[in-house]
């Protein structure tokens, strides 16, 4: 999953943005300082007017203008010493109540019908309950798997991609307990999983972006899966794909993992989280 860095110069550069859409009659100073806004939000720090005013692809001298109304407003603030322009509390507040009102499930279930349609595959969500990673909600393809799973089953943490992706990803001391526990005494018996080898799969699944079982795992059966994280970069679910080994494909860089990714990256978006 590419992540787009900030730029860490001294005077903010950030990419211009587009212009409001006049397809419906609106107010058209709203949707100017709306540009305004989100040119200030996407900044990485305070700005100054210039390059606000080339970010939002406007006069400084009429940028300027807004800012003094927003300004006033509190939806911006201005350093009092540098004369930079910055977030002010109101646009804090709402940012915050819009926050509070983020449903994972519901975004990312929004997005799966589409991501089934692009990949014909079947599609996962799980989120972390009490037992672990929790499945709530399938899409199924054309072609679907035959799994002794269902809404409300909960997955081995260490064995599927999606529990993987949660093992890897969570900050949780309560989800590192749980890997610890199943790294010991794996699903299904067998040996304690290596320390090593643990932190060589988790490594990998960060490194990517994604986790993968090739068939392995899961006798006749291929993942991909990839995290949901929330405004504050904590996992908030993960969304995955799962197939016929045979016909499933586990490339990295392929159109399965191509389209996760991206699914997984739009859906983070919208719940405010910001990559780094």
């Amino acid at each position: 999953m590419d992540i787009t860095k900030r730029n860490s110069v001294h005077e903010p550069q950030f990419a211009a943005m587009p212009r409001p859409s006049r397809s419906r009659p609106g107010i058209q100073s709203v949707e100017v300082a709306a540009v305004i806004l989100e040119a200030l939000a996407r900044a990485p720090a305070a700005a100054p007017l210039k390059s606000l005013a080339a970010a939002a692809g406007m006069a400084p001298a009429k940028v300027h203008r807004y800012l003094v109304s927003l300004t006033r407003t509190g939806l911006v603030e201005q350093d009092p010493v540098t004369g930079h322009y910055g977030i002010g509390r109101l646009s804090l507040t709402l940012g915050l109540k819009a926050l509070g009102r983020v449903d994972v499930v519901r975004l990312a279930s929004a997005a799966m019908p589409g991501l089934r349609d692009r990949i014909d595959e079947t599609v996962v969500l799980t989120v972390w309950g009490d037992g672990g990673p929790t499945i709530v909600r399938f899409e199924e393809s054309r072609h679907p798997v035959t799994l002794n799973v269902r809404v409300g089953s909960v997955l081995p943490i260490l064995t599927t991609a999606l529990g993987r992706v949660h093992a890897a990803f969570a900050r949780s001391p309560q989800v590192r307990e749980a890997v610890e526990r199943q790294r010991r005494r794996p699903a299904g018996g067998g040996g304690a999983m290596p320390k090593a080898t643990l932190a060589s799969i988790l490594g990998e699944v960060r490194a990517r972006g994604l986790a993968r079982i090739a068939g392995d795992q899961l006798p006749g059966v291929s993942a991909l899966a990839a995290p949901l994280f929330d405004h504050q970069g904590d996992v908030a679910g993960v969304i995955g794909a799962l197939g016929r080994q045979e016909t499933f494909e586990t490339d990295w860089d392929g159109h399965i993992a191509v389209a996760i990714g991206e699914t997984a990256a739009d859906v983070s978006a919208r719940m405010g989280f910001v990559a780094e």
